[in-house]
């Protein structure tokens, strides 16, 4: 599990509803903290606490692009969630991912996403990308244009790490989580039709600021030609021949 956060007070009781939530998971997990030119001591007393969680203390802001990737190099599972200081896991959602991955053999398994709304209820987020298995390359058939929503929440994939490293965050100061979709051009993988995070609304969220649409346009054309440029090198690769002596 990787997160990146800057403790910013008025997100710390949402850090450790986060934390909560992997604490109620079935199977063994770690979770890599990336404190983007935070104060390690204003890390909540329960996650300083807990021996599954390591922290990873940047001496200045980088931006949770570069948090999350540095948070990378410390990974030391065989399997990588990113994850927001301010959302949660649903219970079972490790368990019933990684059992899938490690039954079928693909590299990713995602799930649909929730809603959190302040007064606590939630709406259940159906991505464009349909149930059941899907070759490397395909969920960007369900992502045609950049301005179409995205095909997958990013933060619902648990995919191989070896695989993540490959298609981390991408450099970007906003919609860095739409590159790592990418690593579903990398291996085939499974979309599970159950929610397995939720994904918090609240008027502090870096999706509500006034600037948010400056860069939103162009964040997006960035991520989705990765993708298909990626795909198509992939597939390029594959399809020439190999020399011979």
């Amino acid at each position: 599990m990787v997160i990146a956060t800057q403790l910013r007070p008025e997100r710390l009781a949402f850090l450790v509803s986060m934390h909560a939530s992997l604490c109620r998971q079935s199977v063994p997990w770690e979770a890599v903290v990336a404190l983007d030119g935070a104060d390690p001591a204003r890390l909540p007393a329960v996650l300083a606490a807990d021996p599954r969680v390591r922290v990873l203390a940047l001496p200045r802001p980088v931006g949770a692009a570069c948090a999350r990737n540095l948070a990378l190099n410390e990974v030391r599972t065989k399997y990588v969630n990113w994850a927001d200081d301010d959302d949660e896991f649903t219970d079972g959602a490790m368990a019933l991912r990684l059992h899938t991955l490690e039954e079928s053999g693909v590299g990713w398994c995602a799930g649909y996403s929730q809603d959190l709304h302040e007064d606590g209820t939630t709406t259940l987020w159906r991505c464009p990308t349909p149930p059941g298995r899907h070759e490397a390359g395909d969920v960007w058939r369900y992502w045609k244009d950049p301005a179409d929503t995205i095909p997958l929440g990013p933060t619902t994939l648990l995919a191989r790490t070896d695989l993540v490293r490959a298609a981390p965050m991408g450099g970007l100061v906003q919609g860095e989580d739409y590159c790592a979709l990418a690593v579903t051009c990398l291996a085939p993988g499974i979309l599970l039709p159950v929610p397995v995070y939720r994904y918090r609304k609240h008027d502090r969220q870096m999706t509500a600021r006034d600037s948010y649409d400056q860069l939103e346009a162009k964040a997006r054309v960035f991520a989705h030609r990765f993708g298909v440029s990626l795909h198509a090198a992939l597939l390029s690769l594959r399809d020439t021949p190999s020399c011979t002596t």
